[in-house]
């Protein structure tokens, strides 16, 4: 009996190095699970973002024309945050690290204090359904403002990779730009973004 269960279970391990990850491919699934798992790396806080100790040079000027489209469908431009500190992820929701760090963009989220903070998150989804990123930030439960894009990206955001963060300044410098995921719920990004926001 025991070599006859061997003797079925060899093909059957050999094919499922074939049929698992095409089953997760053509069902959706793999986004989710190769996410999951970048969430653990995330999660020993070896991938955050490198922030400058000292006062951060501009590498560039923000171009406040980007035009978003709100879940809602509301148009409106990067300009309706002019004076604030703009932490500006592109992601898509096929993209497994930018799945992988969305929680701790959410919570980073949820330690800004509305009132005290003029800090803004904008999650701009490069996803050509915006149906489909509707339905993905209901599942996940976000609150934090996502957009989709609602006409052609302007050169300063360029980028071969995604995700990519980018960290504006309330005077429209672009401070920090990060190819790649990271976890953005740590105290010396919280720190660096309330000290940016001093600067005029």
């Amino acid at each position: 009996m025991r070599n006859l269960l061997t003797t079925l279970w060899r093909p059957l391990r050999r094919s499922a190095f074939v049929t698992v990850p095409l089953a997760l491919y053509l069902t959706g699934w793999h986004t989710e699970v190769i996410g999951r798992v970048q969430q653990a790396v995330l999660a020993t806080g070896l991938l955050a973002p490198t922030l400058p100790d000292t006062p951060p040079v501009a590498e560039a000027k923000v171009d406040y024309s980007l035009p978003l489209r709100t879940l809602d469908g509301r148009r409106i431009t990067l300009g309706e945050l002019r004076g604030r500190v703009v932490v500006l992820n592109l992601w898509a929701t096929w993209c497994p690290p930018c799945v992988a760090e969305m929680p701790s963009l959410q919570r980073l989220h949820e330690q800004l204090q509305p009132g005290t903070d003029r800090i803004s998150l904008v999650l701009l989804s490069v996803d050509d359904n915006p149906e489909k990123v509707r339905k993905f930030v209901a599942r996940r439960g976000f609150t934090m403002p996502v957009y989709t894009l609602a006409g052609d990206v302007p050169r300063v955001f360029d980028t071969q990779s995604i995700p990519t963060t980018f960290i504006i300044a309330p005077n429209g410098d672009i401070v920090s730009r990060h190819e790649g995921m990271a976890q953005y719920d740590n105290p010396k990004m919280l720190q660096f973004l309330r000290k940016l926001q001093q600067q005029r």
